[in-house]
């Protein structure tokens, strides 16, 4: 079975482990906890999915931490990139708290 990593309990995106295809089901590792995710589209190694639905608007948070944006609906399994995600640092149009928040 192919692997993915979740580096914090607030995480709603695994990292893949290896690369894989549609309808593969992932074992994705988050410390002691371990659950399975059916991918909904072909994913190269490295990037990311959603471990969950997270809807248009919702915080993407990896390693705990905020990353971005879902500039559009990503439901479970679907790959988590540049196409569906607007990165929310470096941007000088917002001023973001330590909880995350504007």
């Amino acid at each position: 079975m192919k692997k993915a990593i979740v580096m914090d309990p607030k995480d709603n995106v695994a990292t893949l482990l290896a690369d894989v295809d549609k309808s593969d089901v992932v074992q994705v590792s988050a410390g002691e906890r371990v659950t399975e995710v059916r991918i909904q589209e072909e994913i190269q190694f490295g990037h990311k999915f959603a471990t969950k639905r997270i809807s248009k608007g919702e915080n993407v948070v990896k390693y705990g931490e905020i990353i971005g944006q879902a500039t559009q609906d990503i439901n479970q399994g679907h790959h988590v990139h540049v196409h569906n995600v607007e990165s929310l640092r470096g941007r000088g149009d917002l001023s973001w708290g330590v909880d995350g928040k504007e």
